[in-house]
């Protein structure tokens, strides 16, 4: 047994170094492996059957936690790009509102809208500042764009604003052109006011620009306020019916300036 095992060692030695030194066994390697590569793909065929058998049978469960996990991480990322994009627009709202500033000579604080009035023909909003920041009745509100409005009511830590385009609400103006006095009422329409007691003598167009006049005490001469739109006068009528447009943003501006002006000590109260 013993010499049988050492002959078939020996002969398989004598094999292999023939193999790699000799180029006698080459056309038998080639008829060899068109033998030996089926047998390997026959060999290899059950595992490739269950990989198939699993990848087709998944659990439909398993498939929809999948799905599910993979659903919640897009909308995940998505909320994740529209917060970028929100804090983007914020940043630019915040420096138009500063670069806004620049522009005043008075002293002025930066307030934010928490609230707004329910009653859709009440122009009011709440913002978080109040005593505590010296915030005081008749104080002058603007956002980026222009004139907002006045405060009315002042508590600890916020106050109410009432808009230029409420109903209650009347403004000293100015034609920016020519000085033209006059005075713009809230329509509770966000988008228009009205200009009041023009005669149809008067030097006034289409695209003027209005300003605070500084008449009355309540709100210092220049802040921008609107630009007339349209201009019209009915039969019988003694003055002409004036549609201004504001320029600030009254149902969408988030950050306001609260304006502190130079003479402040002395402040009257009240007002329309």
């Amino acid at each position: 047994m013993v010499r049988k095992a050492f002959f078939a060692v020996l002969l398989a030695t004598l094999l292999i170094t023939l193999d790699s030194y000799t180029p006698w066994f080459e056309s038998f390697r080639g008829h060899l492996s068109k033998v030996t590569v089926p047998l390997q793909l026959i060999s290899n065929f059950p595992s490739r059957i269950g990989a198939w058998v699993d990848l087709n049978t998944t659990s439909r469960t398993i498939l929809e936690q999948k799905n599910a996990s993979l659903e919640k991480e897009r909308l995940i990322l998505l909320g994740k790009l529209q917060r970028k994009a929100e804090l983007a627009a914020e940043n630019l709202r915040l420096r138009q509102l500063l670069n806004a500033s620049e522009l005043l000579m008075d002293s002025v604080l930066v307030t934010e809208v928490i609230g707004i009035s329910p009653n859709p023909l009440n122009h009011r909003v709440t913002i978080d500042r109040g005593a505590d920041d010296a915030v005081y009745v008749g104080q002058p509100v603007l956002d980026a764009e222009g004139l907002m409005g006045q405060i009315t009511h002042v508590y600890k830590n916020y106050s109410q604003v009432l808009l230029i385009t409420d109903l209650n609400h009347a403004l000293p103006v100015q034609v920016l052109r020519n000085g033209l006095r006059s005075i713009v009422e809230g329509t509770s329409d966000y988008h228009e006011m009205s200009l009041r007691f023009v005669s149809p003598t008067v030097d006034i167009a289409e695209g003027d620009q209005l300003v605070s006049s500084g008449l009355g005490g309540r709100f210092p001469v220049g802040y921008p306020v609107g630009t007339v739109a349209e201009i019209s006068q009915r039969p019988g009528e003694k003055f002409m019916d004036i549609k201004v447009i504001p320029l600030a943003k009254l149902d969408r501006s988030k950050h306001l300036l609260l304006v502190f002006r130079l003479q402040d000590g002395d402040q009257s109260k009240g007002g329309k």
